[in-house]
């Protein structure tokens, strides 16, 4: 590595990290917001909070790191351009992109680094991170008792204390005690008492002091019931231990968060892609069987095929499901033969022998009889109905062994005049093309009801589909934005020759928040499906790529954009062509 190369990036990675830890602390910042009122305030320790930050921190490092490689290049060509170092540069023969390369060669091994933590360290965070929001969501807030205020904290119990003493001692408590689901009928009421924690704050011990208990007896009110029971109670000291089990913060296991693509690499991805294609082919081929079924007399002699496509895949995803079956099948199998091996090996060769012998005797006796006594009986009717001589004008039906079903009489004169009266009769008059009608609406309408939950079902999936692609490709999407922040910051610092953190940090945001909308809108469009989800999740890449090129194009030409001598003149350019024009 040269002395120029050292120089230049040595004065990027100073503000690149510095810029990095700035963005991401910012990023947390936003993402912890979102949750403040279901993390804070339950009494979780100081590991817990920090673990969930760990999290935060190491999930938002992708959006993090394109906007730090923008501004922290812009910074460093813009304090080489401010202090005459990239003049020095260019006047000693060193082009602008023999400049650049240092810190392009950065960005490619970021984009990498990049892409890997997005593909493999990511997803296990979002795992964690999903599990540990679900538990601190789901805990108790912390015990919290304020005077004059009734506290229903407490799984069952409703509590009110007018005076705290400190953090144990209470007087004039009020307790309703809800466990039995009956309302306000057990009261407890003391004059003062005492409030601690055991057991690793499992339970809470309240001891109270001279006080009374009412309970009341809940029943269906009836005009000739007896009055309801009523005791009351006084003591002088009554313990009452409280379970707290609801406060301790409680960890779910992570397999419950296994279908969320957020936790997904590529491979598991395209794993799920080919799940989703399998369930929206289905209810393709659904469709056309549920059709079939509804008009049989349609698909009498007509068929209602799928198209090919659909009978392929069909074809494959059987064929995959039968072998996974059968591999799960011979791996049980091998299994059961491994324990069945295992138990025979106990038993002596002599019993073993004798038990094999039985078992064969038995099973191939009882087929053997079974057969035969089958094909007597076959002989013995054929043997009977051969002796029957049928009449000309009869058809026998003969089933696979020879045996005749079916004795059919067929008529070839036509149908007299009476006798169609009396089945026009039947099929006008007792209704049958009436029902007919309503039974082809009918199934119409089911069809139709069919086809619509079909429907809603296919486009669900296929929406799912698109947000699997579009996770698959926000991989590679977020990882090429790095090098797209650095093919804009660079050029554009050695063109307005400021750093610090004025005008670099003002024209880093507003190229931050342009990406950000063009991410947030491409994909969208992949989302409804108005664009292909690969051209969604690039449209800010390709957005913002002209940009890079044009800023790279006029910094090698050392043009000052952000000069007013700039616009000036091509304002006078102006000026002179229009002139030129109404001349001609």
């Amino acid at each position: 590595m040269k002395k120029l190369d050292k120089l230049i990036l040595g004065s990027f990675l100073g503000p690149f990290i510095l810029t990095f830890l700035v963005v991401d602390f910012i990023l947390l910042i936003v993402n912890m917001l979102k949750y403040f009122d279901e993390i804070f305030g339950k009494g979780l320790g100081f590991w817990i909070y920090a673990e969930l930050i760990g999290y935060f921190v190491i999930s938002i490092s992708p959006m993090a790191l394109p906007l730090a490689v923008l501004l922290s290049s812009l910074m460093t060509f813009g304090n080489l351009g401010e202090h005459f170092e990239l003049t020095a540069i260019k006047s000693s023969g060193i082009s602008l992109t023999r400049a650049l390369r240092p810190i392009g060669i950065f960005s490619v091994i970021l984009t990498i680094v990049a892409f890997l933590s997005n593909n493999y360290l990511v997803p296990k965070v979002n795992l964690k991170t999903f599990g540990l929001l679900y538990d601190i969501r789901m805990k108790t807030p912390a015990l919290d008792i304020k005077e004059g205020v009734f506290y229903a904290g407490i799984n069952g119990y409703s509590i009110k204390v007018n005076r705290k003493l400190d953090d144990v001692r209470l007087q004039d408590i009020i307790i309703y005690n809800h466990t039995e689901g009956l309302g306000n009928v057990n009261v407890t009421l003391a004059d003062s008492g005492r409030m601690e924690t055991f057991l690793n704050d499992s339970y809470l011990k309240l001891t109270l002091y001279k006080g009374q208990n009412y309970k009341e007896a809940r029943s269906t009110r009836g005009i000739s019931e007896a009055p309801v029971e009523f005791s009351r109670t006084e003591f002088e000291e009554n313990i009452m231990v409280l379970d707290l089990s609801a406060f301790q913060l409680s960890r779910t296991p992570e397999d419950q968060w296994s279908t969320n693509r957020a936790i997904k690499r590529i491979d598991e991805i395209k794993e799920g892609l080919d799940s989703i294609n399998f369930i929206i082919n289905d209810l393709k081929f659904q469709n056309y069987t549920n059709a079939a079924s509804i008009y049989p007399f349609f698909t009498r002699n007509r068929k209602l095929t799928p198209a090919q496509e659909i009978l392929e895949l069909k074809a494959e995803y059987d064929t995959l499901r039968k072998v996974k079956i059968e591999n799960e099948k011979s791996l049980k199998d091998s299994i059961d033969r491994v324990r069945r091996e295992d138990s025979l090996s106990k038993l002596s060769v002599l019993k073993t022998d004798t038990a094999t012998k039985v078992a064969i005797s038995s099973e191939a006796v009882i087929p053997d009889s079974d057969s035969l006594f089958k094909r007597k009986l076959a002989v013995k009717k054929n043997q009977d109905w051969d002796t029957i001589s049928p009449k000309p004008d009869i058809i026998t039906t003969v089933d696979t062994m020879g045996i005749p079903l079916v004795n059919k009489k067929i008529r070839t004169e036509p149908l007299t005049v009476r006798e169609r009266e009396i089945l026009d009769s039947v099929i006008y008059d007792r209704g049958y093309i009436t029902n007919a009608i309503t039974m082809a609406l009918n199934n119409a309408r089911n069809l139709k009801n069919t086809f619509n939950i079909k429907m809603s079902q296919h486009d669900g999936h296929l929406r799912e589909y698109r947000r699997y692609e579009i996770a698959w490709y926000q991989k590679y999407s977020q990882a090429i934005a790095c090098f797209m922040m650095f093919l804009i910051g660079a050029p554009l610092g050695s063109i307005i020759k400021k750093g610090g953190l004025g005008l670099p940090v003002l024209i880093s945001i507003l190229f931050f928040i342009l990406f950000y909308m063009l991410t947030i809108t491409g994909e969208k469009w992949a989302k409804e499906g108005v664009t292909d989800p690969f051209l969604g999740t690039i449209f800010s890449n390709l957005c913002l790529l002209p940009f890079g090129l044009f800023f790279l194009r006029q910094a090698r030409r050392d043009a000052r954009l952000f000069e007013a001598d700039f616009y000036t003149g091509i304002w006078k350019k102006i000026q002179q062509i229009i002139p030129l024009k109404k001349a001609i």
